[in-house]
């Protein structure tokens, strides 16, 4: 496939639910919400780098949070307006996975929070 996106049937239940149906995983079930290992995180359904863990703060939400992208360019947003509610709805640019939302209550330097899926992220260890 291009962009080096995996197949549907190369994804997990839960990535697929959250990456191509746009679920939201339950929180504080995420196998990432409380993860501390030093790394980088990639999308669940291409491999892009999405993460690092020099940017993942503990936002007592239950999923994991950063407070930016590892780079410019590898997320892209749009409207979501489910629920009743007007959110900021963030995916991957390359395989445009939905991994979950970014929130304008993060702590400096940028003030914001991207509250992502577990089931839309890969760990790779330093």
């Amino acid at each position: 496939m291009e962009n080096n996106q995996k197949e549907d049937r190369e994804l997990s239940r839960e990535a697929y639910y959250v990456l191509r149906c746009h679920g939201t995983e339950p929180a504080f079930s995420g196998k990432y919400w409380n993860h501390k290992e030093k790394g980088v995180y990639v999308c669940a359904g291409c491999g892009q780098k999405l993460f690092s863990s020099e940017h993942k703060f503990d936002s007592g939400t239950g999923w994991p949070s950063y407070w930016s992208p590892i780079m410019g360019g590898v997320i892209e947003e749009s409207i979501d307006t489910s629920h009743g509610m007007i959110r900021t709805e963030v995916h991957c640019s390359n395989c445009k996975g939905h991994l979950g939302h970014v929130f304008p209550d993060g702590p400096p330097p940028t003030r914001l929070r991207y509250c992502i899926n577990s089931a839309s992220l890969e760990f790779i260890p330093e």
